[in-house]
């Protein structure tokens, strides 16, 4: 069954209004920055926790299938049952909202990194080895560097998702720039409001990436030298 709602043009509700943007900048900014704060603690714990999984996965092959199957399956529960699920135990607040986000991330960042240190050349790490490398030294000076161009990716792409994630944490009330979406739907269904809130946060997910990917192409200047050449 659809329902179809019928909908006409309001000149007097358009779609942006730089008048209200004016009017309500600090309530603006102060959701940009809680926005950006959160998916940066969000995406840097997730890094934490799927670095090592990654590795472990990357050096004990029998471990990535289900470390690669329970990160699959956090990231299909549905966001609003884990809310549900969480808020009880962790209560209402940044606290909740970040590890529900975590969980998502995790995910994206295994599944990046263990294909990165996978395309370490063998002949890399044998020569490595020649070298008297051990076991920690061949991973920190030679195939996590190597693996960095699939670890940014998978970084950048949690960032991405982060941020359109972050929006559900409105359901209690930790929702950054979820909070302008969705007092302009309790707003009489205010456009300029909901508009400004959704424009922010494509914007905000753009230099997110764009940082990440400056980051990257400073930490990788060998690909660089490679393309030019």
């Amino acid at each position: 069954m659809s329902f179809r709602l019928s909908y006409r043009a309001d000149p007097g509700n358009p779609w942006f209004s730089w008048q209200y943007v004016r009017d309500n900048s600090d309530t603006i900014l102060a959701a940009v920055r809680e926005h950006a704060a959160l998916t940066a603690r969000a995406v840097l714990i997730a890094a934490l926790v799927a670095l090592p999984l990654a590795v472990a996965a990357y050096w004990f092959r029998r471990l990535a299938g289900p470390i690669l199957a329970l990160t699959g399956v956090l990231y299909t529960i549905p966001s609003l049952a884990l809310f549900a699920f969480l808020a009880p135990y962790l209560g209402i607040g940044a606290i909740t909202v970040l590890s529900v986000v975590v969980l998502y991330a995790l995910l994206v960042i295994v599944r990046n990194a263990i294909a990165g240190l996978n395309q370490v050349p063998p002949e890399v790490r044998e020569a490595a080895e020649g070298m008297g490398y051990g076991r920690w030294g061949r991973l920190f000076r030679i195939e996590l560097p190597l693996a960095l161009p699939g670890i940014l990716t998978g970084l950048r792409l949690a960032t991405v998702s982060t941020v359109a994630l972050v929006t559900v944490g409105v359901v209690i009330g930790r929702g950054g720039l979820g909070q302008l979406i969705f007092a302009g739907f309790q707003n009489n269904f205010y456009k300029a409001q909901i508009m400004t809130g959704t424009l922010l946060c494509v914007l905000l997910a753009l230099v997110l990436d764009l940082l990440l990917a400056g980051v990257g192409r400073l930490l990788t200047p060998w690909l660089r030298r490679g393309r030019a050449a």
